[in-house]
């Protein structure tokens, strides 16, 4: 169990690592409508995540409550938002294709706040593999091993393109191809941590679980809507990235309920 639960902590940071990877080949910046495609991408399959993995997984755990059921979920949902105003407001980052940095001011160098700002993204994907694996080696939260992978591969199948999208701009804005990928791999070395630490307090986590799998669910849906949806809708009107959204939805949904 302890081999399953150490590949599934790893798979994430290992879709991130792969995509940034792609600087070290790649000669050029990546194409716009690429971009927003696989922005567009990686937003639907944080989406299914957090319906399939994490909310309806809360609702169930909370069955026993009634009409009521959806009420940790609810309250989980919100306070995941909120966290995530909230470290918004006080971490400054700069997201792609901005020039005007977020949160307080600050001297940070501006390849510094562009790895921010996909580390405040990959953190409550982390929580999330943390949350579902901690549920897990507990037996008591009807999660199984395939389910728990199911979202494993998910967030690895979405970090791939973030990898790339964080690594090669870097790497336009003149840092070197080997700083660029470490900066990019770096980025979602905030996954692996964050959920090890979830999973240490497994203890403490299963009581609060179905609070924990919406906050998770909350914090990235907040990340969506915060920063990919933008994103992907950037520059001249295309409807690649809700093309891509979909395809995504659909890849994590898929996973989730065959592998569920």
């Amino acid at each position: 169990m302890y081999t399953e639960v150490f590949k599934g902590v790893l798979i994430p940071f290992l879709g991130t690592a792969l995509g940034s990877a792609c600087v070290l080949f790649m000669k050029n910046k990546l194409n716009p409508m690429v971009q927003r495609a696989l922005t567009g991408f990686a937003a639907g399959v944080m989406v299914a995540a957090s319906i399939w993995s994490l909310l309806v997984p809360a609702m169930d755990q909370s069955s026993h409550m009634g009409k009521w059921a959806f009420m940790p979920a609810a309250v989980g949902f919100w306070v995941g938002i909120l966290f995530l105003l909230l470290l918004d407001r006080t971490i400054p980052h700069l997201h792609m294709n901005s020039d005007d940095a977020e949160g307080p001011k600050s001297s940070l160098q501006k390849t510094t706040m562009l790895v921010l700002a996909v580390t405040l993204h990959n953190l409550p994907e982390g929580m999330a593999v943390g949350v579902v694996y901690a549920g897990l080696l507990s037996g008591e939260a009807g999660i199984t091993v395939m389910g728990a992978l199911a979202l494993s591969l998910g967030i690895a199948i979405q970090n791939f393109p973030e990898g790339a999208i964080i690594s090669m701009p870097l790497k336009a804005e003149g840092v070197g191809k080997g700083k660029a990928f470490l900066y990019g791999a770096l980025s979602g070395a905030v996954e692996p941590i964050g959920a090890a630490l979830t999973i240490l307090a497994a203890g403490l986590v299963v009581p609060l679980l179905p609070y924990l799998l919406s906050f998770a669910a909350g914090a990235m849906v907040y990340v969506v809507v915060e920063e990919l949806i933008p994103e992907m809708s950037e520059g001249t009107h295309s409807n690649v990235g809700t093309v891509l959204f979909a395809a995504g939805f659909t890849v994590m949904m898929a996973l989730d309920v065959a592998l569920g």
